[in-house]
């Protein structure tokens, strides 16, 4: 006669973090983010400022939004680029449908820059890379839920 397996008892479920954890865990990567960020831009001559603004330019924007984006007043990213300018990273133009706006674009060099940087980033975050293809689509949709890429605040 086979005895029963003995019973194992069934550990009580973990409680679902409260959002201020999360947020706590939110603002620890974000910060140990850019504590990398910035110094693999400062590999290369940058700030971390003028680093975000490469990165953001994935298209022609105007010097307003960059400024919306990264936060700060006009006058700053008007320094910035001036700054990345003089090193050939970006260049001005005028936009087509309103010359009184000034585009802000990458230039060969600011493209290449800015493909090292991301390369250099992300053999730094292999836990990026040990994310199965299902887990990554879900990091994806959560983030996006949490920060809309469009800006917009998440539904309450």
């Amino acid at each position: 006669m086979t005895r029963p397996a003995p019973s194992v008892p069934s550990a009580a479920p973990t409680p679902a973090p409260d959002p201020a954890q999360l947020m706590d865990r939110l603002a620890q990567a974000a910060a140990a983010y850019y504590r990398n960020f910035a110094a693999v831009a400062a590999g290369r001559g940058l700030t971390l400022m003028q680093g975000k603004m490469l990165s953001l330019l994935r298209r022609p924007m105007p010097m307003r939004t960059l400024a919306d984006l990264l936060a700060c007043d006009a006058s700053n990213v008007t320094g910035i680029v001036d700054r990345l300018e003089a090193r050939d990273l970006v260049r001005r133009e005028a936009d087509p449908t309103d010359r009184r706006v000034k585009l802000v674009l990458l230039t060969d060099a600011g493209r290449r820059t800015v493909e090292e940087i991301r390369a250099e980033l992300l053999a730094d975050l292999s836990g990026l890379e040990s994310l199965d293809e299902p887990d990554r689509h879900a990091l994806l949709r959560l983030l996006g839920r949490v920060f809309p890429a469009d800006g917009t605040r998440p539904p309450r």
